[in-house]
């Protein structure tokens, strides 16, 4: 039987001798457009990875939505007794259907890969893929592994049941280890914000702005009031941050507009931050500036937060330490705002180690960029990380 040493060894050379694919597949993917509310190409990407994942002994299993992107989930080892490994994705991106014409996959000069999810997180989903095949190449049987893609990651899965899903594939395991996108300075996600979505809307009195102004009552100008009172809840020193990234009103120039919305986007360390700034939105939203006009609040869910707990802690350890064993180099620790789906895993009670992805930059932007060789690299510390835990 293979030691541990020669089974790393082993996957390791996988890796090595496996550049080429896993390029081809990173290009082939990226070039599936899959925005998140483009089901049929979020659908595509997750039947091309199926195929990959069935080509490595994964027991793969489609799980239908109606109003989002599939979600996949696959098990390879699965009658092993030990607690499983949990390897988390993503299958949709920001990016709406036609940006691959002006943005296609290409890697420049200075080793940069470009387009559409080529950093978020497309080069993750590969990452994962050869992780597993590298695992079946070198004999790997300690544990279970599970994998799941989900299809509507960058909405929170605010239109399916996926939530649901993930909890159930995170019931049991050990660890889990998320291929988000990874960051330049080699830190690693240890804690993650909750987000939150929260739109104020106002009713005012609509009237022509020449003829009848004085029986106007303007719900844009008293919206103005409030957007900057909101905006003054923002508290980036203490971790909480408070955006207004919408606002909608009016009709045309000339009438008084009656009606005016924004969207807000809250993300908070602790449910009782949250709370806090809810309550002082909701007064905001009661006192009035602007004589008869009124104010309704609504608002999603609330998601969960992957806080730095002790146990992620103590796995961002162990992957320290195998980076040290395969002479990676340094990684440290890091908070980010930005959800995740391992705010779903942490959520569950398991230690979680996130953005294991390939490193880079400018997400959810024409610029984003990812760095191509860290691929590889990234993939290596997974194997690394897996097979010594």
């Amino acid at each position: 039987m293979m030691n541990e040493t020669e089974m790393l060894k082993k996957a390791l050379e996988y890796i090595d001798a496996s550049h080429e694919a896993m390029k081809t597949l990173w290009e082939e993917i990226v070039s599936m457009e899959s925005g998140v509310s483009d089901k049929e190409g979020i659908d595509r990407v997750c039947e091309r990875l199926k195929k990959e994942l069935e080509a490595s002994a994964v027991c793969t299993t489609v799980v239908p939505m109606e109003q989002a992107g599939n979600l996949l989930k696959g098990e390879f080892h699965g009658e092993r007794p030990q607690k499983p490994i949990l390897l988390i994705g993503h299958m949709d991106t920001v990016f709406a259907k036609g940006t691959l014409e002006k943005n296609p996959f290409r890697i420049d000069e200075q080793g940069r890969a470009h387009g559409p999810g080529v950093l978020d997180m497309k080069a993750g989903l590969v990452i994962a893929v050869f992780v597993l095949r590298a695992l079946e190449a070198c004999g790997y049987d300690k544990r279970p592994l599970r994998v799941m893609f989900a299809g509507d990651e960058e909405n929170g899965h605010r239109l399916s049941n996926a939530r649901e899903e993930i909890r159930a594939v995170c019931e049991g395991c050990e660890a889990a280890f998320n291929f988000e996108t990874g960051f330049e300075d080699d830190g690693l996600v240890v804690g993650r914000k909750g987000s939150c979505r929260v739109v104020v809307t106002v009713t005012g009195v609509a009237a022509h702005a020449g003829n009848d102004p004085q029986r106007g009552r303007s719900a844009i100008l008293e919206m103005a009031h409030k957007v900057i009172e909101i905006q003054k809840l923002h508290d980036f020193d203490n971790g909480l941050f408070v955006n207004v990234g919408v606002i909608k009103g009016g009709t045309v120039p000339n009438a008084v507009p009656g009606s005016c919305e924004i969207q807000i986007d809250i993300r908070y360390e602790s449910r009782e931050r949250l709370d806090e700034v809810l309550r002082k939105i909701r007064v905001i939203a009661e006192y009035s500036h602007v004589a008869d006009t009124k104010a309704q609040v609504s608002m999603s869910a609330p998601s969960e937060v992957m806080e730095a707990s002790g146990a992620n802690l103590k796995l961002f350890e162990h992957v320290k330490r195998a980076a040290e064993l395969i002479g990676y180099g340094e990684v440290s620790t890091k908070k980010v705002g930005g959800w995740s789906d391992s705010c779903l895993a942490s959520a569950c009670g398991i230690p979680v180690v996130c953005a294991m992805g390939v490193k880079g930059a400018k997400n959810h932007s024409m610029e984003e960029y990812a760095l191509a060789d860290t691929l590889f690299e990234r993939a290596k510390l997974a194997l690394a990380s897996i097979i010594t835990l």
